[in-house]
């Protein structure tokens, strides 16, 4: 059965938004109105095609002109050919679920729904598209279950990364400049204003500065840097 006529896909002003959208002068013919037959059928180079001349080939589309997706359905049309078990319009469905509501409308009302039928070489040609649209709200809930494992697994992951710079403060010590430098186990806490010099004369170390900085050559770099809160050995 044929939809009336405010029930049709096509919008009013075909041959403007055609040249609009798809670049070409002229290049869409109106298909007529044709009724329903058992081979109502396209492919999917041939949808592409249509999807080209109606909104660019861009299957998400919604302008806010009333027309989703890359078929340019309406709401009306949309639902009329089933498209809503799918997804509430057509730009929140996948191309094969657009594609398999397109060819129970092209069914319903034949290439004449389209305004861009000519352009794209829409007819009931009678080829199964072999599209794989699924059932109601799959296409949603594989991707929502992905990401319900994602999220399971990064408490976990983020706990670790969490433990690792604690583990890492327990051997180092950050300098005023936000490096990390070796903290050392030593009974002697450097404390700000430190020196080897001063650390040598006020812990009466023998052999002052330089032996202190022998027995922490594994700890300080450079005997005229050492930083708060590392500890070195006096002896």
């Amino acid at each position: 059965m044929l939809l009336n006529s405010k029930g049709k896909h096509r919008r009013p002003s075909k041959a403007t938004r055609i040249a609009t959208l798809a670049g070409v002068t002229g290049a869409a013919v109106a298909v007529p109105l044709m009724g329903a037959t058992n081979a109502s059928a396209a492919s999917v180079e041939t949808w592409d095609a249509v999807a080209q001349c109606e909104s660019g080939g861009n299957w998400s589309i919604n302008t806010g002109n009333g027309y989703y997706g890359g078929l340019q359905f309406s709401q009306s049309s949309w639902a009329a050919a089933g498209g809503t078990q799918y997804a509430a319009r057509a730009d929140l469905a996948s191309k094969d679920q657009q594609i398999a509501t397109a060819e129970k409308l092209l069914d319903m009302q034949g290439p004449g729904a389209w305004a861009c039928a000519g352009a794209g070489g829409l007819t009931n040609d009678g080829v199964d598209p072999g599209v794989n649209p699924g059932g109601s709200g799959q296409s949603e809930s594989k991707p929502e279950q992905a990401q319900s494992e994602r999220q399971a697994e990064q408490p976990t992951t983020r706990s670790e990364q969490r433990e690792a710079p604690k583990a890492e403060s327990k051997k180092t010590v950050t300098t005023p400049t936000g490096d990390k430098v070796k903290k050392g186990d030593g009974e002697y806490k450097v404390k700000a204003g430190d020196t080897l010099s001063k650390i040598a004369d006020k812990e009466g170390v023998k052999g002052g500065w330089s032996k202190l900085f022998k027995l922490n050559d594994d700890i300080v770099e450079d005997a005229n840097l050492i930083f708060p809160g590392q500890q070195l050995h006096l002896k």
